[in-house]
């Protein structure tokens, strides 16, 4: 029997309702904090998918993250690639279009991750791909020692691939005389500024409360120290991550990523 079939025999015609509005918007299997926002406007050929999975998977691979759908049969979405676009005039930008793979045959399905890297499965995982695939940041050693002794989720490990994808395309995004290109002005405005900004300044009292913990022995030159109030910000289930790096963001010097681990200002 099909899940369209048993939910009115199983449900009232109102909860019949909400049950199909969850699975349609949200579903059972959304398990991170979602990235995109009620504001922001995603659409497909017009229809707006705000605020759904498609949205979600639309913005997410915007920014640096791999997502792919997949779709039950029979539904309308039995093709692909699945075409969203994000629309940005109302903020002076250009409107962005993301190309969605969208698997609906299980046997396709499991062929094509095949392809994919294996899942992140510890801190340790974690480290290694960190350090293996963005090569335009300098990790600083033992930067994410202070993971140790923490249960390893991987939802909050996915998060912080995220956030070193967007410092990874950040600290090259300069053009020839060593000004940030347009492209770095985007990443700038979309996730350094504003109420939902992934990075942020330490503020003036965490600066002088927390002036030693933020700062670490340079890798470079043992005569320096970088002081990394700057920080991305990640969702963990018992207590906030955060990743201090080096800041300004310069075409001349490397961007040194100095810290990963529970949130300094609240457990020092």
């Amino acid at each position: 029997m099909l899940l369209k079939q048993a939910v009115p025999k199983a449900f009232s015609k109102d909860e019949e309702r909400a049950v199909m509005q969850w699975l349609d918007r949200s579903g059972p299997f959304w398990d991170v904090h979602r990235v995109h926002d009620g504001d922001d406007y995603i659409d497909y050929k017009g229809e707006v998918v705000t605020d759904t999975v498609i949205g979600e998977a639309a913005y997410r691979s915007l920014h640096g993250s791999r997502c792919d759908l997949v779709s039950a049969i029979p539904s309308d979405w039995d093709f692909s690639p699945i075409e969203v676009v994000w629309r940005r005039e109302f903020e002076g930008l250009d409107d962005q279009t993301a190309s969605l793979d969208n698997w609906w045959d299980p046997d396709s399905l499991e062929e094509s991750l095949k392809a994919f890297a294996p899942p992140l499965q510890s801190w340790e995982n974690l480290q290694n791909a960190s350090t293996n695939r963005f090569e335009n940041l300098t990790f600083v050693p033992d930067c994410f020692k202070p993971l140790e002794g923490l249960p390893f989720v991987d939802s909050t490990a996915n998060r912080c691939i995220e956030l070193l994808n967007i410092l990874d395309q950040f600290a090259c995004a300069f053009d020839s005389t060593g000004k940030r290109s347009p492209e770095g002005h985007d990443i700038y405005q979309n996730f350094f500024t504003g109420e939902r900004a992934w990075f942020s300044d330490s503020t003036s009292n965490e600066k002088n409360d927390f002036l030693a913990e933020m700062t670490f022995r340079h890798p470079d030159n043992p005569e320096k120290s970088l002081f990394c109030p700057w920080h991305g910000k990640v969702n963990y289930p018992h207590f906030p991550i955060r990743i201090h790096f080096s800041w300004p963001v310069l075409a001349t010097e490397p961007l040194y990523v100095a810290y990963v681990g529970p949130k300094i200002t609240r457990y020092h």
